[in-house]
C-alpha cells in the first residue's frame, strides 16, 4: 500500500479527524474537590463528558488558556510543608488525554491571586491579587513555563463601603485589544486601573490617564471589550450594575456612556452581587451572571453606539454563578455554579442571545471558573 503524502494527508485531516473541545474547570479544593478538572463537550448536544481529575492543585479558581500552545495556567493556593500559606501562579502543560502536567509555579507576589490573563503574543502572563491589592507580571518562556515576575504595580485608596472598599482589591487584569494596555477593575477602589503593556518585556507601566472611576460603591469585578475595540463593559459587583465606555484607542481612555441594572426590572438588587461579564464574539449581546438571583442576562448590543438593551435573564442552574464562558464558535455557554455543585450548558440562540439548558447540570464540586481548549 502507498503511503499518503504529508500534503495530502494535511488536506483530509479536517475530515478525518473531529474537533474536540475540553472544558477545563477551576474550584475550591477540600470536600470532594481536589483541583482542575476536565471534561469534554459534545458540540452536536451540548452534552458535557463526567468530569476527571486534570491537577490535582489547591484553589485552582481562576484559569487561562494559552491561544496557540497547549498550556493552561491557574491561580493557587495551598498550605506549605511548615504550616505556612503559600500563593502561586502555575503553569501546565495539556497532555493527549487532556490531563495536565505541571510545569512550574511563580510566587503571586501579593494575597489573594484571583485573575490571570495572557496577551495575544502569547508571551506575558497578567496576575490580579485581590487581597494584596496589586498586579503582576510575568514572561511565558518557549517552553510554556514561568519566568520570574518583571514587574509588580500596588494600588493605593478606598471607597465608600466600608466592609468591602476598605483597601484596594483589584479582581481582573484584561489586555486590551491593540495588545499596548492592560485594564484592572478594582473592587476596593472604584476605579479600573490602566496600564501600558510592553509585550517584549513584559512590564507594565502608569498610564495617562492612569485609571476611569466607576460608580461610588460600585465594585467594579470583571470587564469585557468588544470586538470592535471600542466598547468595554464592566460588572458593578457591589450594586449589580453593568457600565458602558467608549475606549479612546490613542490615550487608553474609557468613556462611561451609559449604566444599567444587571438584572431583571423586577429584580431587586439586595442580597445580589454581579460576578463574570462577558461579549459574544459576534459583538450582538452580552452576559452577566448574578449571585443571589442565581441567573445569566442577556443584553443586545446596539451595532452603531455599544449601547445596551435588556433582553432577558435564564437561571443559571445552580445557586451562585460564579462565572461562565462562551465556547469558541458562539453556540454554547458554559457556567459554574459555586455553591450549586455544578456546572450548566446552555445553548445560545443565534438571533436573540437568550440561552436554553441543553440537558442536566454536570455535578463538580465548588466549580469556579471554566475555559476551553478546542483541538
Amino acid at each position: 500500500m502507498k503511503r499518503l503524502s504529508l500534503a495530502l494527508l494535511t488536506t483530509l485531516m479536517p475530515f478525518a479527524i473531529a474537533a474536540e473541545t475540553l472544558v477545563y474547570v477551576g474550584t475550591d479544593t477540600g470536600g470532594d474537590s481536589k483541583g482542575i478538572y476536565v471534561s469534554t463537550l459534545d458540540e452536536a448536544t451540548g452534552a458535557l463528558s463526567p468530569p476527571r481529575l486534570a491537577a490535582a492543585i489547591g484553589n485552582p479558581g481562576f484559569l487561562a488558556v494559552h491561544a496557540s500552545k497547549p498550556l493552561v495556567y491557574s491561580v493557587a493556593g495551598s498550605r506549605a510543608a511548615d504550616g505556612s500559606w503559600k500563593e502561586e501562579v502555575a503553569a501546565f502543560a495539556v497532555q493527549g488525554d487532556g490531563s495536565l502536567m505541571l510545569i512550574n509555579t511563580r510566587p503571586s507576589g501579593g494575597g489573594g491571586p484571583c485573575h490571570v490573563s495572557i496577551d495575544a503574543s502569547g508571551r506575558v502572563l497578567l496576575l490580579a491579587n485581590y487581597g494584596g491589592g496589586n498586579v503582576v507580571s510575568y514572561p511565558i518562556q518557549d517552553d510554556g513555563s514561568l519566568g520570574p515576575a518583571v514587574s509588580s504595580l500596588r494600588h493605593e485608596g478606598r471607597s465608600v463601603n466600608a466592609q468591602r472598599q476598605e483597601a484596594p482589591h483589584p479582581h481582573a487584569i484584561y489586555p486590551d485589544p491593540t495588545q499596548t494596555r492592560a485594564y484592572v477593575p478594582d473592587l476596593g477602589i472604584d476605579k479600573v486601573m490602566i496600564y501600558r503593556l510592553d509585550a517584549a518585556s513584559g512590564r507594565l507601566s502608569p498610564n495617562v490617564p492612569a485609571f476611569a472611576a466607576t460608580e461610588a460603591g460600585g465594585g467594579p469585578r470583571h470587564l469585557a471589550f468588544h470586538p470592535n475595540g471600542r466598547h468595554a463593559y464592566v460588572a458593578l459587583e457591589l450594586t449589580s450594575r453593568v457600565a458602558a465606555y467608549r475606549v479612546d484607542g490613542e490615550s487608553g481612555a474609557l468613556d462611561l456612556f451609559q449604566t444599567v441594572s444587571g438584572l431583571p426590572p423586577s429584580a431587586s438588587a439586595d442580597g445580589n452581587t454581579a460576578a463574570e461579564i462577558l461579549v459574544h464574539e459576534s459583538g450582538r449581546f452580552l452576559y452577566v451572571s448574578n449571585r443571589g438571583h442565581d441567573s445569566i442576562s442577556v443584553f443586545a448590543i446596539d451595532a452603531q453606539d455599544g449601547s445596551l438593551r435588556f433582553v432577558g435573564a435564564t437561571p443559571s442552574g445552580g445557586r451562585t454563578p460564579r462565572s461562565f464562558g462562551l465556547v469558541p464558535g458562539g453556540r454554547f455557554l458554559v457556567a459554574a455554579n459555586q455553591n450549586g455543585g455544578n456546572v450548566t450548558v446552555f445553548r445560545i440562540d443565534a438571533e436573540r442571545g437568550t440561552l436554553s439548558a441543553t440537558g442536566q447540570p454536570l455535578p463538580i464540586d465548588r466549580p469556579k471558573h471554566v475555559r476551553f481548549l478546542r483541538r
